[in-house]
């Protein structure tokens, strides 16, 4: 079952990005990397900026998350994670098709260009990567991000969206 997420959550909620994030851990380029990947003041960081957190509940509980934020003209799926042992069940999937009902925006993500998994699984679920100077300008007008972050990701959008 699919449900917002709430303050109630919080713990849950970091838990789960901190240990999906660990897939990225020797990944994506080492000054990037940090422990926790996601601290508990980003965490709230990200709420307080209006990203808000659904969640995909199994009989034991909360064990995926995706998040969704709405920026000027577009929607941003943010901080999207799948608890290491309840991955490749379709949960990512799930979460990403309900929040695409959510909005009638265009939507974006942006990842990490070495999460090539993570790159597949968008496109598998209908988005397409963005040209560099397109991923450039989307990325410091719709993210708060420095400038190494912006260099090594992604922007994806989807397929029929006018930033092809």
């Amino acid at each position: 079952m699919i449900r917002p997420c709430h303050d109630k959550d919080f713990q849950t909620v970091y838990s789960i990005i901190n240990d999906a994030a660990q897939a990225y851990k020797g990944v994506i380029p080492a000054d990037r990397w940090k422990e926790p990947y996601m601290s508990k003041n980003e965490l709230m960081r990200e709420m307080d900026k209006g990203v808000v957190f659904w969640g995909y509940e199994a009989d034991i509980g909360l064990v995926g998350v995706m998040g969704i934020q709405h920026i000027q003209d577009v929607t941003l799926i943010r901080h999207a994670y799948v608890r290491t042992d309840s991955r490749n069940q379709g949960i990512g999937g799930e979460l990403l098709s309900f929040l695409r009902k959510q909005t009638n925006r265009p939507i974006l993500i942006g990842t990490w260009s070495d999460a090539v998994w993570a790159i597949r699984f968008y496109e598998k679920h209908g988005f397409r990567l963005v040209t560099p100077d397109e991923k450039e300008r989307l990325l410091k007008k719709y993210w708060s991000i420095p400038e190494r972050q912006i260099e090594t990701s992604v922007v994806l959008a989807e397929e029929e969206s006018q930033f092809q």
